[in-house]
């Protein structure tokens, strides 16, 4: 064969082998972070004795994984700050996320109550003009005061949530003297206008903690959080509560029992 052609021959094996070798590295992490998914639902549902994983020969031959694709697995749920490798111990969790649910209308204190105390930092409250895109939610005149809360919401002494409230301000001038630090809104609306509320509009999704708000929840600037845009009604339909929250993502997880109609 001429010295061209083995030049060639070889640069082509050398090609196959380094693409054999991207494909073996993305599968590991494919089944990694399947792993991963698997691993963290146990987490959060209490399934390891004493809050302590396995050992990582268990996880290989439970899951029937290999040793690396079960590093790697962890690697991940450490760095969501789950899970840390403790010496002498092994991989132990570490955070607990509280479950919040999406299929009942409830205040925080009242979704969270098995699981400690909810206490609100009332930051800011007072009448404000509603920006159009409030007013239009809240059927009101744009530019019309409606009574803005914000607070920082804490669960056992925890930063949780930063909740920024727009209220149409017939309704909310009764909550500037109220326990807002200790009572959810919600039950308070319904104490002031003697009406159950009714249902509300929700819209979730994944944005980066701002400096603001990342300072406020004491999480790292640019963090991932939950936030949840909801528009509450009372029972006869008129919108009463239009709230933008944060939720630090590292401490909480969102659930909800869904029926299939079509």
């Amino acid at each position: 064969m001429p010295p061209s052609d083995r030049i060639r021959d070889h640069a082509g094996q050398g090609a196959t082998t380094v693409a054999a070798h991207r494909t073996r590295r993305r599968l590991r992490a494919d089944q990694a972070r399947q792993l991963a998914d698997l691993l963290r639902h146990q987490i959060l549902t209490g399934g390891f004795t004493d809050d302590t994983l396995p050992h990582e020969s268990t996880l290989a031959t439970d899951y029937r994984a290999s040793r690396n694709t079960v590093r790697l697995a962890l690697d991940l749920l450490r760095a969501e700050g789950l899970v840390d490798r403790l010496p002498g111990v092994g991989t132990v969790v570490v955070a607990q996320k509280y479950p919040h649910g999406l299929d009942r209308l409830m205040g925080l204190a009242e979704t969270l109550h098995e699981h400690g105390t909810v206490t609100n930092e009332v930051r800011t409250m007072g009448p404000a003009p509603a920006p159009a895109p409030v007013a239009e939610r809240l059927q009101v005149k744009p530019g019309t005061d409606v009574l803005y809360i914000e607070r920082l919401r804490r669960l056992n002494g925890l930063p949780l949530s930063l909740d920024l409230t727009y209220i149409p301000l017939d309704i909310g001038t009764a909550l500037l003297g109220a326990d807002l630090e200790n009572t959810d809104v919600f039950r308070l609306l319904e104490t002031i206008t003697g009406q159950r509320l009714g249902h509300a509009e929700i819209t979730l999704e994944a944005v980066n903690a701002d400096t603001h708000s990342a300072a406020v929840l004491e999480a790292p600037r640019g963090a991932a959080v939950l936030m949840l845009e909801r528009l509450t009604h009372l029972a006869d339909g008129r919108p009463v509560d239009l709230e933008f929250i944060r939720f630090r993502g590292d401490r909480i997880t969102m659930s909800g029992l869904l029926h299939r109609a079509l």
